[in-house]
């Protein structure tokens, strides 16, 4: 009797192919990008190929997948037939390349489309957010065969990077963080502008149930775009204290009301910026006046210093005559609005016409010089009426029926959207290693990021409401039962699972290992198309 056995990790993989399939993400690529004749693999497969790989915690470089897949079970996660040696860097760049040409953002809401015909996801509350990427290379301008693609180049770097070029990434988001609508902008694309552009482009191409409220950070709020959103658009963002209304408001004595939160305060008002009727709430923060008082305490000692060291100077200029030196402190205290003077006195001082060296001799003629002394201190009262006014924000909005309690839970989810961002640059997933040197691969690419995303977003929204609806626990890292674990928790579980293949005689039976029971539960929860990677389904 000849037996040959081969063991590789499936993991977590099987999940990430099994929500993949689930989506249906592979047909709507299929009918996009049909396979030609001349190409052993579909793009869906390859597409398939770069998720697993992107969230297989394995940071493999485009050229590289090769290699990943010599460790996992290649056939088994992919097709029949499929191994590591198909997937090189000339395939996965064909599918780029056809995906560019397609149109990234087009096939990318084509497949939300599709999900969301599937799946009721949510669209209540929409949050739109951009961030951007580094990426090393010269990039200096149009892709060679002369088709229309991002431009990388030098543009806000929230990273700090300021000596790297970079792409933006747009992203639609709804409440429970899964992407509906993803964009690859130009390196120095104006959030102002991109904010909007979202917007109209998510509210065209993606089919929004019921009524929306659209939530962005504070570039979205000009006069501009207020103005062009309307009344229909409804929206809620934080409006910047540029804006002289809401820097008046924010510093105005006004009656806070406390919250069912202890740590929040707020106090509703009407705002006119754009033209458009708002409602705007100014919000207090405990946590936000810690993290501002540590700040202001900071300032208060820097200035201080500088308050010191600028009338150390003025105290040795001798002055012609009295209002000389009153002018001079006049504009010391507007430049020092936070400190004023105590013991303020002006002494006079007869010195030489000729500025020669030595005492002056019997009735040599002299001149009288003013000199100013003074010792700075701090102006307590205001503060301390500023200390008081620390851990206040401005949120605005154009859906008047909204109380205020309301306003601030809804945009504190625009944590979601962030957390996607967090998610992509992640050095655990290295989605946001970028090695192409092609605008429009870079594109292209950067769809395929976002769909990684959406794979673990819905992952984790849909394992968390099935356990709601079941009533049913996982343990969580402390194990203690939980009904919303994270999804990379949940991939954590399902280390060390493993695929194997038994060969005997020339037959072949091939079983998973090392399944537990807490495994199984989440494998049904999630469905038929996860419980088939782990032999729970024929």
């Amino acid at each position: 009797m000849n037996a040959d056995i081969f063991a590789c990790i499936v993991g977590h993989l099987g999940l990430v192919a099994g929500i993949y399939d689930a989506l249906g993400i592979g047909e709507v690529i299929d009918q996009a990008l049909p396979k030609t004749r001349h190409h052993k693999l579909p793009h869906s497969i390859v597409v398939k190929a770069m998720m697993l790989n992107t969230l297989g915690y394995s940071g493999q470089r485009l050229y590289m997948y090769t290699n990943f897949f010599k460790t996992v079970p290649a056939e088994h996660l992919l097709g029949k037939g499929i191994s590591a040696e198909d997937l090189t860097d000339d395939v996965l760049g064909r599918t780029l390349d056809a995906i560019h040409k397609y149109g990234a953002t087009k096939l990318y809401n084509e497949i939300t489309n599709n999900i969301m015909q599937r799946h009721s996801l949510g669209t209540e509350l929409i949050h739109v957010d951009t961030t951007n990427f580094s990426v090393h290379g010269k990039y200096e301008g149009d892709a060679p065969d002369g088709t229309d693609s991002i431009k990388i180049t030098y543009g806000h770097a929230k990273d700090g990077r300021k000596d790297l070029k970079r792409f933006v990434l747009g992203l639609v988001a709804n409440q429970f963080g899964i992407p509906l609508f993803a964009e690859a902008y130009d390196g120095n694309k104006s959030d102002k502008k991109t904010l909007i552009e979202m917007i109209k482009k998510t509210q065209k191409s993606v089919n929004l149930d019921g009524q929306t409220v659209w939530i962005a950070d504070s570039a979205m709020y000009t006069a501009e775009n207020i103005l062009e959103l309307g009344t229909e658009t409804l929206w809620i963002t934080h409006a910047p204290e540029t804006i002289t209304e809401i820097k008046v408001l924010q510093n105005a004595d006004l009656e806070m009301t406390p919250g069912k939160d202890s740590r929040y305060a707020f106090h509703v008002t009407e705002l006119t910026h754009g033209g458009i009727p708002q409602r705007g709430v100014v919000v207090w923060s405990e946590e936000m006046q810690k993290r501002q008082e540590q700040t202001f305490d900071k300032m208060i000692q820097a200035k201080t210093e500088d308050a010191i060291k600028d009338l150390n100077k003025i105290a040795g200029v001798p002055f012609v005559c009295i209002p000389d030196a009153e002018n001079r402190l006049k504009k010391w205290r507007s430049e020092h609005p936070l400190h004023q003077l105590k013991n303020e006195k002006m002494s006079s001082k007869s010195i030489k016409i000729d500025k020669t060296r030595g005492r002056p001799k019997k009735d040599e003629p002299l001149e009288t010089r003013y000199f100013i002394e003074a010792e700075v201190e701090i102006d307590n009262d205001l503060v301390l009426r500023k200390r008081q006014k620390l851990g206040r924000f401005v949120l605005a909005t154009n859906k008047m029926d909204l109380d205020a309690e309301t306003i601030l839970a809804n945009y504190k989810g625009q944590q979601k959207v962030e957390h996607g961002f967090r998610f992509l640059k992640d050095k655990c997933f290295h989605v946001a290693e970028i090695y192409l040197k092609k605008e429009e691969r870079i594109e292209s690419l950067s769809m395929i990021m976002v769909l990684t995303l959406l794979i673990y977003a819905f992952g984790e929204w849909i394992l968390r409401k099935k356990l709601s609806e079941t009533g049913m626990t996982v343990p969580n890292q402390l194990k203690k039962p939980t009904q919303k674990p994270t999804m990379r928790w949940v991939f954590q579980i399902f280390m060390g699972v493993t695929h194997t293949v038994l060969i005997e005689d020339g037959r072949v039976v091939k079983t998973i290992v090392h399944l537990t029971q807490e495994q199984v539960t989440i494998l049904k929860l999630l469905g038929p198309e996860c419980e088939k990677y782990y032999g729970l389904q024929g």
